[in-house]
């Protein structure tokens, strides 16, 4: 179980650091961006720090307060629920 939810959240990290990366593309490229909505759900189910990697990588979305606070918000609440699950499993 615990291999799986470890999995989950590489490969979910791993789709909003990409997400990030190609909003960023786009915006540069004046293409159609990737709603924000999207980039939310995913920081949402667990890719909160993907998400927050690709906002300090590629210095995107980082003056927006929606984005500076809220998914820093959202990454401590991931790993303190993270912390949590990691001590019911062990315990």
């Amino acid at each position: 179980m615990v291999l799986y939810a470890c999995v989950y959240l590489l490969i979910i990290n791993l789709i909003g650091l990409g997400l990030m990366r190609s909003d960023k593309t786009r915006a540069k490229g004046r293409k159609y961006r990737i709603p924000e909505r999207h980039l939310f759900i995913t920081a949402v189910i667990g890719g909160a720090a993907g998400v927050f990697a690709g906002m300090r990588l590629y210095r995107h979305k980082t003056k927006h307060a929606a984005f500076y606070i809220g998914i820093p918000v959202l990454l401590f609440v991931q790993l303190v629920l993270l912390g949590v699950l990691w001590g019911k499993s062990m315990g």
